[in-house]
């Protein structure tokens, strides 16, 4: 009477978490979104496991299927993309599987903005230049409670998810903020092998986007980071003491 709902991180199969990896070879039923999971993922199944792709399915249509196998023992998985906490989507399904008597157990995934650090070899939180990371999107269907022109306000480093096909309205938002030269990584299909980043001037953000067509799968992340001089933070700094340093 469980069910496990697994975040399989941006798309590489050799980021999974080993309790994903583990759970996603031993699944009976794996539930995945094919549009945004790659098959290298899905190949991981076995071969008499049943796959059910989801991209057409609605949550009404896909609940039962989820709950009826699993009261059958059957070991089943709901796959997401990147990390599941970040706008995956789970707070309805997670909601209606307690309703229907169901355990969940939520295995976290890399998410695309670990992956674009890594790829990009920085960290997003560089001393005396930038502390806190902002991670949202672009008011759309889905409506903002934030302002994101507010939240450019604190010139933190920012990701920016699912709003390629509203990349004007946001580097407009941005512009009222961040300097006009603050570079921005636009990495698309992070993890995949169709994976592109650029890095460009805020100013050329909605220009680049509309040039090579990129419409979804699409992360932007503005920092300051990019343009970092020589800096380095207390922890190691041979003039600083703490607990195991004295």
């Amino acid at each position: 009477m469980k069910i496990y709902l697994v975040g399989a991180g941006p798309g590489d199969p050799d980021l999974l978490t080993v309790r994903a990896e583990r759970l996603i070879k031993t699944a009976d039923v794996v539930f995945y979104a094919d549009a945004l999971i790659p098959p290298g993922i899905i190949a991981l199944t076995r071969p008499d496991c049943e796959r059910i792709a989801t991209k057409s399915l609605t949550l009404e249509a896909m609940l039962p299927l989820m709950i009826q196998a699993a009261q059958t023992g059957k070991l089943v998985l709901r796959l997401h993309s990147g990390d599941l906490s970040l706008y995956g989507a789970i707070h309805e399904q997670i909601q209606a599987l307690h309703r229907a008597g169901m355990t969940v157990e939520i295995v976290p995934g890399i998410g695309a903005i670990q992956l674009a650090a890594a790829r990009l070899t920085t960290e997003w939180t560089v001393p005396e230049l930038v502390q806190t990371v902002i991670l949202t999107r672009t008011a759309g269907v889905t409506p903002m409670p934030e302002d994101l022109a507010a939240l450019a306000a604190h010139r933190a480093t920012l990701g920016l998810y699912l709003s390629a096909r509203l990349v004007d309205t946001a580097q407009a938002q941005l512009q009222k903020h961040y300097p006009p030269d603050t570079l921005v990584a636009v990495c698309y299909r992070l993890g995949w092998p169709q994976e592109k980043i650029w890095l460009v001037p805020l100013t050329e953000m909605a220009a680049l986007t509309h040039r090579q067509r990129l419409t979804r799968t699409t992360l932007y992340v503005i920092s300051p980071v990019f343009r970092a001089g020589a800096t380095r933070s207390h922890l190691y700094h041979p003039q600083h003491r703490h607990l195991f340093r004295p």
